[in-house]
């Protein structure tokens, strides 16, 4: 039987919404919690120092090697692993915490640890290991020292310093980077645009007149970097939302089509069966065994 996805906001009552945590504290403390799927309002870098944890995301398992840090996206749907023990340390951050200026934004948004246009990012320390804790250090140190005026900015600088160093070990492990340019810019405000319309707005016009582009600009854009056509990625934004609903919540198909904006369950019965092969009702009974 499944139950709803659960949506956690940041804990209430912290200085910062910001926080480090023990994974095995974490873990004992809320092991119903995070190992069941849910949404989280809030950024995760997830380090595991040891075990061999599958990490569920979005229906696809991730394999998880000792001395990895993972990057989950706010709102992703994931849960840790329940079978395979593991240790580490978490840091869980906010857009409020971050975003002190456009260009704070900008970063968060175009990265690529949290881009979602890419699988999901996850780096191995391995000799970088003793500088990757002394920024954990310098950050659990300044969460210690008591609040004032100044403690926002050096956390959110020492966290900055972690994410470059980030992003320089992730290019240099085996990944695809898109050039950046027009065509980049304009795929990163679609996929703006769509993660805030796409129940109710499903047509390529709507995105195009959105960003202030022209639908052929558009689909040029979304082709040369990724081989896909806008209505592609809205079909794929709707699935994978169709798919959340089917699998963690018991929500009936016929609400769960009314939610994503299909007008009679039919409808959404065959754009279902037309985007995965299945029925939302064999897609949910299947993921219900495993």
């Amino acid at each position: 039987m499944t139950t709803n996805i659960k949506k956690y906001s940041f804990k209430e009552g912290l200085p910062q919404e910001f926080e480090i945590v023990a994974l095995a504290e974490f873990y004992k403390g809320f092991k119903t919690i995070i190992t069941s799927a849910h949404r989280a309002r809030f950024y995760h870098i997830i380090w595991f120092q040891t075990g061999n944890p599958i990490h569920s995301v979005d229906f696809n398992p991730v394999s998880i090697e000792s001395n990895t840090l993972l990057f989950l996206n706010k709102d992703t749907v994931h849960h840790f692993d329940s079978k395979n023990p593991f240790d580490g340390k978490a840091i869980l951050f906010t857009d409020s915490f971050f975003c002190k200026t456009e260009a704070d934004g900008k970063f968060l948004r175009d990265t690529i640890l949290f881009n979602n246009l890419f699988p999901v990012s996850q780096i191995n320390v391995g000799h970088h290991a003793k500088l990757f804790e002394n920024l954990f250090q310098l950050m659990t140190r300044e969460l210690q020292n008591e609040k004032d005026s100044r403690q926002d900015e050096i956390l959110k600088n020492l966290l900055h310093n972690l994410l470059l160093l980030s992003e320089r070990e992730r290019r240099k492990q085996n990944m695809r980077e898109l050039k950046k340019g027009p065509d980049l810019d304009y795929v990163m405000l679609f996929k703006e645009a769509l993660d805030a319309n796409y129940k109710s707005k499903k047509q390529v016009s709507f995105y195009a007149e959105k960003i202030l582009i022209t639908e052929k600009r558009l689909n040029q854009a979304t082709t040369r970097l990724l081989s896909k056509t806008p209505k592609e990625f809205i079909d794929d934004r709707v699935m994978l939302e169709a798919k959340r609903l089917l699998a963690h919540t018991t929500e009936s198909i016929k609400a769960i089509g009314f939610d994503l904006g299909f007008d009679e369950p039919t409808n959404f019965i065959k754009y279902f069966r037309k985007h995965s092969h299945s029925t939302p009702a064999e897609f949910r009974k299947k993921n219900n065994q495993d």
